[in-house]
């Protein structure tokens, strides 16, 4: 019969950090294990649960046997089975026996084609095997291959060593309301488990059907098998005890703390008023980090002196939970507090000299040389964009003095961000100040961009830096390995150009960073290479965007440096796409392109006494009447407005190509065609190279 399948194992806490990635292979592996044994039924479906002391899985429509199956097996080829006389060989009975098929005679065999010979196959029924004995194969491979951070060794009663991630108590495994006979790290299976750790007496718990699971663990077990159902509890529960306030919630820190707790509650706790003069980015990271709280801001964003926490104990009197945790968040919100205020007693321009004690790499100098380096390349982007070079310079001098404060020395998280406190402490420019931070911008996809000029220029230029320094030194990208972010600095590059729309191009920034490593002794720039590797982010990026492989490619063919404008262009080429005359024109487009490529001969201007055939001078006129409208729309940045007056050619372009021999016999005559399609390609390529968009 087909039934729901069950398998838990419960154990003592297992690593929250690993509990989703354990659950989910554990669940994975049961699956699939029963599927290559053919035990799943169509429309069978699993459903996981992880919880800090227990992993299972629930299947639906498993079979209670494997279906019988025809197997077809080669026996041996013909001219080794049979004799010269046709006769059956000792090789062929001794094969048949070792098959388990001693008593088939010869005539049960099939003789068939196998490539150039024949060959003798048999075919035969695999009877079905029962669930328990799939079952047992799936549950050994699974715990085989989870992906266990560390093993732990530990005892059984009697003395068996066991390995598993943690010691191992109840193994249940139920196919409807049958116990299946499996075992496994030294325990039998059963219906038999165990409820919450402090919410029950300790009393098993008999699961009466698979499909009870769920209900009979929260109803008497006071435990929440579903990591999603405790993670909606914990969220609602927490949005509910925030009221008015904004609850701050990174999913990161939810999941951390679904893996913690059976039964989830929350409770509302504080701390002093006088901490909330320190940095909020302070108190919140070490609530996050060190003690898996839950932060309230105000509407407008400020941090509130309550804080939320979530609990495994359910009680109608938590004051010792909440006291307790009151307790502990405040000797690390008076670290914070210490830190800020010692570090205060320093400027950041006095820590300066002490970054030449820190080494960036080896082969580039120490932080306080990149310094230098970041300073004067921050300088030279802002003097071109017509930023403020003083403030840009002082913005990327001060940028990394942070890294030497006791603060970031212990939340190594908040560089930039205390860097930013104590520059406005100091009485620096806002611009310097946000700078601090801003440099690190775009910090990951869909980041914010630096907001400020002085921002945009140090944030270019720590990426262009880190891009040529880097890649000087021969530590470029390989495969998935990045260990440099190079990646990351190339699309941040380019987000802060186009996005930006800097009028500065990909060439002019390679060459101002790649001047501040001149003086390096064995420089060797690798300004080319690199600008080809961010053209290939830019390709990604772009076609991420949503525009189709022609399309980019339809731009980037046209080598663009400056990318200002590239996104205009691209919208423009689509819309041009959309056109009917779109494809024609590509078509036409392209074979002009690999017409002009063949010709070896200088192309002048079109004279039109040559012009003979009715096609070319119609041409040869159409592209006269449409040009100043083309010169109009691109200058004025009306890049489809630019495409859209070249689709008026069509008709005329068809026409051409129907009519003219371009490359007539006539020298004067194969010239002058040539140079009217010269004119018309690069007039029809201003914007793109529209014969990418040919298929």
């Amino acid at each position: 019969m087909n039934q729901t399948l069950l398998v838990e194992l419960l154990t003592e806490e297992l690593p929250p950090k690993a509990l989703v990635k354990l659950g989910d292979a554990f669940a994975a592996a049961i699956v699939n294990g029963l599927k290559s044994r053919d035990f799943l039924d169509e429309g069978s479906d699993a459903t996981t649960y992880a919880t800090p002391r227990r992993l299972a899985v629930s299947i639906t429509k498993v079979r209670g046997t494997s279906p019988d199956k025809s197997i077809r097996d080669k026996v041996l080829p013909v001219s080794v089975a049979l004799d010269a006389d046709g006769n059956p060989t000792a090789p062929l009975a001794k094969k048949l026996a070792a098959m388990g098929f001693a008593d088939v005679t010869v005539d049960r065999l099939e003789r068939a084609a196998d490539g150039k010979a024949e060959s003798f196959f048999y075919t035969h029924t695999a009877q079905g095997s029962a669930l328990a004995t799939g079952l047992q194969a799936a549950l050994t491979d699974a715990l085989a291959k989870l992906p266990i951070p560390k093993l732990m060794s530990y005892q059984r009663p009697g003395g068996d060593t066991v390995q598993f991630v943690r010691p191992a108590h109840k193994l249940v495994a139920l196919h409807g309301e049958q116990v299946l006979p499996l075992a496994a790290l030294g325990l039998n299976a059963s219906n038999i488990t165990l409820g919450h750790r402090f919410l029950t007496d300790g009393s098993d718990i008999a699961i009466a059907h698979a499909e009870h699971y769920e209900a009979t663990l929260e109803s008497e077990g006071r435990v929440i098998a579903s990591p999603a159902a405790r993670k909606d509890r914990i969220r609602a529960s927490l949005l509910e005890k925030a009221g008015a306030d904004k609850v701050l919630m990174p999913e990161s820190l939810l999941d951390e703390v679904v893996a913690l707790v059976e039964w989830p509650v929350v409770y509302e706790c504080r701390f002093e008023e006088e901490f909330l003069a320190v940095p909020q980015e302070c108190l919140i990271l070490t609530m996050q980090t060190n003690q898996k709280y839950f932060a309230l801001t105000d509407t407008a964003g400020k941090l509130r002196s309550r804080f939320l926490i979530v609990s495994n104990i359910a009680t109608d009197s938590p004051q010792h939970i909440i006291g307790g945790n009151e307790r502990v968040v405040r000797p690390r919100l008076a670290d914070a507090k210490f830190f800020f205020e010692q570090d205060k007693k320093k400027t950041l321009e006095a820590r300066l000299p002490l970054l030449a004690n820190v080494v960036y790499h080896n082969k580039l100098g120490t932080q306080s040389e990149r310094t230098m380096r970041l300073a004067a390349l921050a300088g030279a982007i802002a003097k071109r964009l017509g930023y403020d070079m003083l403030l840009a310079e002082r913005g990327a001098l001060l940028a990394k003095a942070d890294l030497l404060t006791d603060m970031v020395g212990e939340f190594p998280e908040l560089q930039g961000i205390m860097g930013s406190y104590y520059a406005r402490h100091d009485g620096e420019h806002e611009e310097v100040a946000l700078a601090a931070s801003e440099h690190y911008q775009p910090r990951f996809a869909g980041d914010t961009l630096p907001s400020t000029p002085t921002g945009t220029a140090v944030a270019l230029a720590d990426k262009l830096e880190t891009l040529v320094g880097i890649w000087s030194i021969g530590l470029q990208p390989t495969g998935d390995k990045d260990p440099f972010a190079l990646r990351r600095h190339a699309l941040g590059v380019l987000r802060m150009m186009i996005e930006k729309r800097l009028a500065v191009g990909i060439s002019e920034l390679l060459a101002f960073a790649a001047a501040q490593f001149e003086t390096r002794a064995a420089f060797k720039d690798p300004s080319a290479e690199v600008s080809a590797f961010v053209i290939d982010r830019l390709r990604g990026m772009l076609r991420e965007r949503g525009f189709t492989p022609n399309e980019v490619e339809a731009v980037l063919a046209q080598n663009p440096d400056r990318l200002d404008d590239i996104v205009q262009r691209l919208e423009a080429v689509q819309a041009f796409a959309a056109l009917p005359e779109s494809a024609s024109l590509a078509a036409a487009n392209k074979r002009i392109t690999n017409i002009l490529k063949k010709t070896d001969a200088a192309i002048g201007a079109v004279s039109e006494d040559l012009l003979k055939e009715a096609a070319e001078r119609n041409l040869f006129e159409a592209i006269k009447r449409v040009r100043p409208d083309v010169d109009a729309a691109f200058a004025a940045g009306d890049f489809s407005g630019t495409l859209k007056t070249l689709a008026r050619l069509r008709d005329d372009v068809d026409a051409f190509f129907l009519d003219v021999m371009v490359m007539d016999e006539d020298a004067a005559l194969r010239n002058n065609r040539l140079a009217l399609l010269s004119s018309l390609h690069g007039m029809m390529n201003r914007v793109a190279d529209i014969s990418k968009l040919a298929s």
